[in-house]
């Protein structure tokens, strides 16, 4: 099945869950994510607003503030293609949509961080397997934006997908380009890919 079939075919299951089913999975995501000693240490977390039936961090956004961590959330760049920057997030940031009907902060109005100072990034999957691949939403942001992290040049962050285990694919052809991920968490389990 070719990457486009397999996008629309899980995006449309994951959208097909209730609030209810939603909310109990994330659940259980945010309690195997909160427990690991990656999360208790870092400091600086890039973070997402859930949409498109994606696992909600919304407890993660409370627990991180709570515990005195600081939160990013990604911001389209204006002016580099496909390219993202990292907005402080704080309870009174003012958020409005962009060009995917997304919420974000004002490019303009907000502190941004490069990626490669956050300790932890949090990222919504489409598809993953077992060895780290990823299946975004196919424009390439996320893969453009850590390209620094495939030099070896900046260690951090530490990159998590955040994912319903259906979302599990046997196995994703990578393209040269592309950021392996250091951790998957669904509802069932912390998958850490070994090289």
């Amino acid at each position: 099945m070719a990457g486009a079939n397999i996008r629309k075919q899980l995006r449309s299951q994951r959208r097909s869950l209730s609030a209810e089913q939603q909310f109990l999975l994330s659940e259980k995501i945010t309690s195997i994510l909160t427990t690991q000693p990656f999360f208790l240490r870092a400091k600086r977390v890039g973070i997402y607003l859930s949409n498109d039936g994606e696992i909600d961090p919304s407890a993660i956004v409370d627990i991180c503030r709570k515990s005195k961590k600081q939160c990013f959330l990604p911001v389209i760049h204006p002016l580099k293609i496909n390219r993202l920057h990292f907005a402080h997030f704080k309870q009174n940031t003012q958020l409005a949509c962009n060009r995917f009907g997304i919420l974000e902060p004002s490019i303009k109005s907000s502190r941004l961080a490069m990626p490669w100072s956050l300790d932890l990034l949090l990222m919504p999957l489409v598809g993953f397997d077992r060895q780290g691949n990823r299946l975004g939403m196919g424009a390439g942001f996320y893969d453009r934006t850590l390209a620094f992290k495939a030099c070896g040049q900046y260690p951090a962050p530490r990159l998590v997908g955040l994912a319903h285990s259906f979302q599990e694919i046997k196995g994703i052809s990578p393209e040269p380009w592309d950021i392996l991920v250091d951790h998957i968490i669904t509802e069932k389990e912390m998958i850490t890919p070994t090289s």
